[in-house]
C-alpha cells in the first residue's frame, strides 16, 4: 500500500514574515487570541505581550480572559496553569521542550508517597510544578502571596510545603511557622555567586541588593529587600535608590530599565562564567516560534480531565485567599 508524502500545504506552515511583529498582532485579531508572558522571557517577547508579568499576576490574568486562544510565553507549567483554568480554550505554548528545574525535581510517583508519610499535613504547593502535583495539594501559592496565605491557616495545622525548599524556608522565617519542605530548587536561583555578590557590593556601595526568595538563604542574608518578580519590580520604581544588583533571572532587567530608565541595574553574577542567572528554558522560547505556534495553532497544552479538575480546586482556593 503506497502513501503520499505531505506536502507544504497540508504540513506545518514554517514561513516566517519580514514584519513578525505585524504578522503577530494581525494573527491576534483574526484568532482572538491573547499573548500572556513571563517577565524571564526575551524582550522582543516582553515588548509584543497583552500581558506581562509573574506567576500569580499571569494566573489571574488567565482566569479572566475572554480570548478564545492563550498563547503563552513562559514554561510549560506556567501553560498548564492557563489550561487548568480554561479547559476549553485553546493554550498554546511555543516550545514543548520550555520545561522547568524546579517542577522537574519533584517527581509525582516520589510526592505521592513523601504525601503518604505525612498523612495529616496540609499541602501548599508553589506554582512552579506540574499539573500532577497541583492535583495531590490543598492550596496553590507563588512568590507573591505564599506567606500571605500560610498565614491565613490555623497556626497548629500541620503543612507540607512544595516543591522549592528556599521558598519554603523563607516563609517559614516570615511566618514562624515550621513546615515539611520538600527538598527541590531552581537551577537559576541556587547558581548565584556569594563570594561574586559581595565584590559586586564593593564596587557599587550605594546599590541595593533586591532578591527573589527563591535564592539560596547565603544569599538573602545580603538583601536589603526580597519579594517576588512583580514585588521587586515595583519596589525598583519606588525605592530612592539609582543603583540596584538584582539577584533573579536577569530577564526582569528588561523591564525595571523601562520603568525607571536613569537607575542603574546590575544583574548578579553565577558561580561558573556563563550565563547561567538565564533560564535556558524560558529562552527556548523565541518570537519566531511564538509566531509559528500561532499560525499552526501547535504546540497545544492538553491534559486529562480528572486531573485538570483535581488541580483546579487548590487553584481556585490560591485566587480565593489572594
Amino acid at each position: 500500500m503506497f502513501t503520499t508524502a505531505p506536502t507544504a500545504q497540508t504540513g506545518p506552515k514554517n514561513v516566517l514574515p519580514k514584519d513578525l511583529f505585524g504578522a503577530i498582532e494581525a494573527l491576534k485579531k483574526e484568532m482572538n487570541a491573547v499573548i500572556l508572558a513571563h517577565y524571564y522571557q526575551d524582550a522582543d517577547i516582553q515588548d509584543i505581550a497583552d500581558y506581562l508579568g509573574d506567576s500569580l499576576g499571569l494566573a489571574q490574568q488567565a482566569a479572566q480572559t475572554d480570548a478564545d486562544v492563550i498563547v503563552f510565553a513562559g514554561v510549560h507549567f506556567m501553560a498548564e496553569t492557563a489550561k487548568i483554568l480554561n479547559p476549553t480554550k485553546l493554550v498554546l505554548l511555543p516550545d514543548l521542550d520550555a520545561g522547568c528545574s524546579l517542577a522537574d525535581s519533584c517527581p509525582p510517583d516520589k510526592f505521592a508517597d513523601f504525601k503518604r508519610q505525612h498523612p495529616d499535613h496540609l499541602v501548599i504547593s508553589y506554582i512552579n510544578c506540574t499539573a500532577d502535583i497541583k492535583a495531590m495539594s490543598d492550596i496553590i501559592c507563588t512568590s507573591s502571596n505564599a506567606v500571605k496565605i500560610v498565614q491565613q491557616l490555623p497556626t497548629d495545622q500541620p503543612i507540607i510545603f512544595a516543591p522549592d525548599r528556599n521558598l519554603g524556608r523563607y516563609v517559614m522565617e516570615q511566618t514562624g511557622l515550621d513546615m515539611v519542605l520538600w527538598q527541590g530548587s531552581c537551577i537559576v536561583h541556587e547558581t548565584f555567586s556569594e563570594k561574586k555578590l559581595v565584590d559586586l557590593m564593593i564596587k557599587y556601595p550605594n546599590a541595593e541588593v533586591i532578591a527573589h526568595p527563591e535564592c539560596e538563604p547565603p544569599l538573602l542574608k545580603y538583601a536589603n529587600y526580597i519579594a517576588s518578580t512583580t514585588g521587586l519590580l515595583n519596589y525598583s520604581q519606588k525605592s530612592d535608590r539609582n543603583q540596584f544588583i538584582v539577584l533573579t533571572e536577569s530577564g526582569i532587567i528588561h523591564q525595571m530599565q523601562k520603568k525607571s530608565p536613569n537607575k542603574h541595574f546590575i544583574p548578579a553574577p553565577p558561580i561558573a562564567n556563563c550565563a547561567c542567572n538565564e533560564c535556558p528554558y524560558m529562552r527556548l522560547n523565541t518570537l519566531e516560534k511564538l509566531y509559528l505556534a500561532m499560525l499552526n495553532k501547535t504546540p497545544e497544552i492538553t491534559m486529562d480531565e480528572a486531573t485538570r479538575s483535581a488541580a483546579l480546586r487548590p487553584m481556585q482556593r490560591m485566587l480565593e485567599m489572594s
